[in-house]
């Protein structure tokens, strides 16, 4: 199946040779303006500044995607049917060649230079808002896709354990509860907070697989140990940068947090969010 705009900036004639790389093995076949044989006819400084310019922007979010191949804005393309046949593909705007390489199965890629004409009929879709759906694309797919995409969201919902700790160590504390007390139910709680939203959203390809009661009670056990595996952790590596090597406190703390958040991420990816048994 192939993409091609209507309007005969993509000339027609070139189908046959992305027919030619799918036939050859290709899983994709990609119209580029960027390899030998491309090009554009009459673009200004400024579309070209800002088409570069939006490259290298998708490559520093999701170089993964971006960098395998020349032109991963182009719309003019072939790709096999079973490449993408039941992959979710729901692209923010209309780059959906970048959703075809990040969500399908396309380990062969092959690139067919063209020169990208002036429009003939119709009017450019060009606007301010597709730069900014093609940032909402990005940073959506930098989300979704592999342990770099797990890592970002197990550390933004730590980020809000901290906030639903701090506020209910508060609330405890105004009501007159005692130091420890109020630490462990304001701990104990965060850690909740943190489990629920991992189970939900950072692990939840893997908890729909084991929908149980008794499965979620099993990580969320899992998922404490590992927390208070983690405190004690961060305590030894303060204790050790402060008192023996003589770092700041604040400096040895915020390098201790970095350590335990990818420790209690390893962990946890190994232990409380795998693929047991299932009810």
């Amino acid at each position: 199946m192939g993409v091609i705009d209507a309007d005969l900036q993509h000339p027609p004639e070139l189908l046959l040779k992305l027919w030619g790389e799918i036939v050859r093995g290709g899983d994709l076949a990609v119209a580029s303006r960027h390899v030998e044989g491309g090009g554009v006819s009459d673009w200004s400084p400024i579309r070209r500044f800002l088409s570069r310019g939006a490259q290298t922007l998708g490559l520093v979010i999701l170089p993964e995607v971006i960098g395998r191949v020349s032109d991963p804005m182009s719309g003019y393309f072939m790709v096999r049917r079973p490449s993408i046949a039941g992959r979710t593909l729901s692209p923010v705007g209309y780059k959906i060649l970048i959703e075809v390489i990040a969500r399908g199965r396309v380990p062969w890629i092959g690139e067919v230079g063209y020169v990208f004409q002036e429009r003939q009929e119709g009017e450019s879709k060009v606007t301010s808002k597709q730069y900014i759906d093609y940032l909402r694309h990005l940073v959506r797919l930098r989300f979704s896709l592999g342990p770099i995409a797990r890592f970002f969201r197990f550390g933004l919902v730590g980020f809000s354990g901290v906030f639903v700790n701090m506020a209910v160590l508060y609330l405890m504390r105004s009501q007159g509860l005692g130091v420890t007390t109020s630490v462990a139910i304001s701990g104990e709680l965060g850690i909740i907070n943190n489990f629920l939203w991992n189970d939900f959203w950072t692990f939840g390809d893997i908890a729909r697989r084991q929908p149980g009661k008794r499965q979620r009670l099993r990580r969320l056990l899992k998922f404490n140990i590992v927390c208070l595996a983690g405190l004690a952790l961060n305590i030894l590596i303060v204790n050790f940068l402060f008192n023996i090597l003589g770092i700041n406190v604040y400096v040895a703390n915020l390098m201790a947090i970095i350590v335990v958040t990818v420790w209690n991420f390893w962990l946890n990816l190994k232990l409380s969010w795998r693929v047991t048994d299932v009810d």
